[in-house]
């Protein structure tokens, strides 16, 4: 994807498809529970593979590079009692770490094995009857694990319960679920690092769930803001919102200048720019609870070359790519240098862009959709475009509409 040097059109609106985090947690809820009415679901890549795969009654199912469908459907197959899957997927999942997870499952009494290497994808799970009431899970593991746990935890005959040990990682996203079980009548607590869910018997109270739309591929729009300079609507958000990456707001006013103003009878939110705003000397945050919008962050403070100081980012190790690495190498061709560590990354230096721009995305549609916004400032060509169809398959589209050339 070729990406011309820009300018952004101010005053554009952008409907954004429903959330993939929380799209993906009713889909596993309304096979268990029925009874739920979802609207606004997310059209990602993701969402439709893991829609396809509980409709589909087939002993081998392949979920691509859809981690978070990998990681809800281990649970969820773990306890259809008499069936037997083979849960696959590429070769990059393949890579991806699912051990703590399994032996979370195995702990509690659930019957997995690793058909190829230990602790990786492919999984052969049988599923059976899940007794066991509690189990512990390191705190500091991705938040999908837990929450893969916590959407079956209603369905186990006694309920489950969750010691979580050490430091909590992502524990908006935790929050998130629990938030969602309760509106469905599930009861639920998270004490300390202790979280209860209480057997839940029948149908979910009917429900009908507007899903809120992806405040992480709203982020690609703050960066743009906060380099363009101009205002822009975004549709369809809340105030109130349970996505750890609505931290986005907080964030980008604070470090960038860019005022959130929400309008709820419309659910929309404006990103305005400050007049005359003062940018930080530098950046230091601790992102840890909101990791997935860590490259919007780092592209948008290269481009405008504030240092930047970022901690919290484990968990961006295990992603689609090894996502430090990758920003590692791709900043470079913006001017900057970066250091990185097993959780961080913080710039050394700033330089003057490469005279031809190319960013690897590394089949990771947010190193696409993050690098984007640098249009702004220079021509530049997203290679492996498709990839935003992970998330966003409306990116490069909703992109065109607010540029002008």
């Amino acid at each position: 994807m070729k990406l011309e040097k820009s300018e952004l059109a101010g005053n554009k609106t952008i409907q954004i498809s429903g959330s993939k985090s929380i799209s993906n947690r009713l889909l596993i809820l309304e096979s268990l529970f029925r009874n739920i009415k979802i609207g606004n679901l997310s059209n990602s890549q993701d969402t439709q593979l893991l829609k396809k795969a509980l409709s589909e009654d087939t002993e081998t199912v392949d979920i691509h590079h859809a981690g978070t469908a990998m990681r809800f459907l281990t649970s969820y197959y773990s306890i259809m009692e008499g069936k037997t899957t083979v849960l696959t997927g590429s070769k990059r999942m393949k890579e991806r770490p699912i051990k703590n997870l399994v032996s979370a499952l195995k702990d509690l009494g659930a019957e997995i094995e690793y058909l190829e290497n230990e602790g990786f994808p492919p999984l052969k799970i049988t599923g059976k009857k899940i007794t066991q009431t509690s189990v512990n899970v390191p705190a500091n593991i991705s938040s999908q694990f837990i929450t893969s746990l916590l959407l079956i935890a209603g369905k186990l005959e006694n309920g489950l319960q969750i010691n979580l040990v050490g430091e909590v990682t992502s524990r908006s996203y935790i929050e998130m679920t629990l938030d969602i079980l309760t509106r469905f009548g599930i009861r639920n607590s998270f004490e300390g690092n202790i979280i209860k869910v209480e057997p839940f018997d029948g149908q979910a109270k009917t429900a009908a769930y507007e899903v809120e739309s992806d405040w992480s591929s709203a982020s690609y729009f703050y960066s743009i803001c906060a380099l363009g300079r101009k205002t822009i609507h975004l549709k369809s958000f809340y105030q109130e919102s349970t996505q750890g990456d609505s931290a986005i707001a907080e964030i980008y006013e604070e470090f960038f200048g860019i005022k959130t103003i929400f309008t709820e009878n419309e659910h929309k939110i404006t990103l305005q720019p400050i007049p005359d705003f003062i940018f930080p000397e530098k950046i230091t945050l601790d992102m840890n609870n909101c990791p997935d919008i860590a490259q919007t962050l780092c592209v948008t403070a290269a481009a405008l070359k504030i240092p930047f100081d970022i901690s919290g980012l484990g968990t961006l190790r295990v992603k689609e790519t090894d996502r430090l690495l990758a920003l590692y190498n791709e900043l470079k061709k913006l001017g900057t240098e970066t250091e990185i560590t097993d959780l961080t990354i913080q710039s050394v230096s700033f330089g003057e862009p490469a005279e031809t721009i190319s960013i690897k995305t590394y089949q990771d549609h947010r190193m696409a959709m993050s690098f984007a916004p640098f249009c702004l400032f220079n021509e530049l060509n997203i290679e492996e475009e498709e990839v935003v169809e992970k998330s966003y398959p409306m990116f490069w589209k909703d992109l065109e509409t607010i540029l002008t050339h």
